[in-house]
């Protein structure tokens, strides 16, 4: 089974590892795993004065922040982990990824950093679930 973990390093990020840790049909060196991580874009003043190297700098200083614990984990567990980072807006880039490298079960947290918006999922959450065609596990 190819499994999609959204993560984001929130709580939510944690609580939907130790899920899958606790679930033997979801943690199985027999999946093959990617995590994703989405980083919004900078607003244009900043990318305009900084250089094209200094902006992919930052993004993957993001990025790694974010996987290694992710990796990891999931390395203590004895699972490998492919890790992917994107610019943009997080639910329509997730679900993209999602669509488009034909997984066949997206996890992720229901809320993450930006939780304020919404009570019983997060919008990113809810983005995914409207644009993504792949089964969503969700975990609280």
């Amino acid at each position: 089974m190819k499994i999609l973990l959204a993560v984001d390093g929130s709580e939510y990020t944690q609580k939907m590892l130790n899920y899958i840790a606790s679930h033997a049909e979801l943690l199985a060196r027999t999946h093959e795993y990617t995590a994703v991580t989405v980083q919004a874009t900078l607003p244009p003043r900043a990318r305009s004065a900084l250089s094209k190297d200094v902006i992919e700098e930052y993004y993957q200083e993001e990025f790694n922040k974010v996987l290694a614990p992710v990796t990891e984990f999931l390395a203590k567990h004895g699972v490998n982990v492919n890790g992917v980072g994107k610019i943009g807006p997080a639910g329509e880039s997730i679900a993209k990824l999602a669509d488009e490298g034909q997984f066949d079960l997206l996890v992720m947290g229901t809320h993450g950093h930006g939780a304020l918006g919404k009570l019983v999922m997060g919008s990113v959450s809810t983005q995914v679930l409207a644009h993504s065609a792949v089964p969503v596990l969700l975990v609280r």
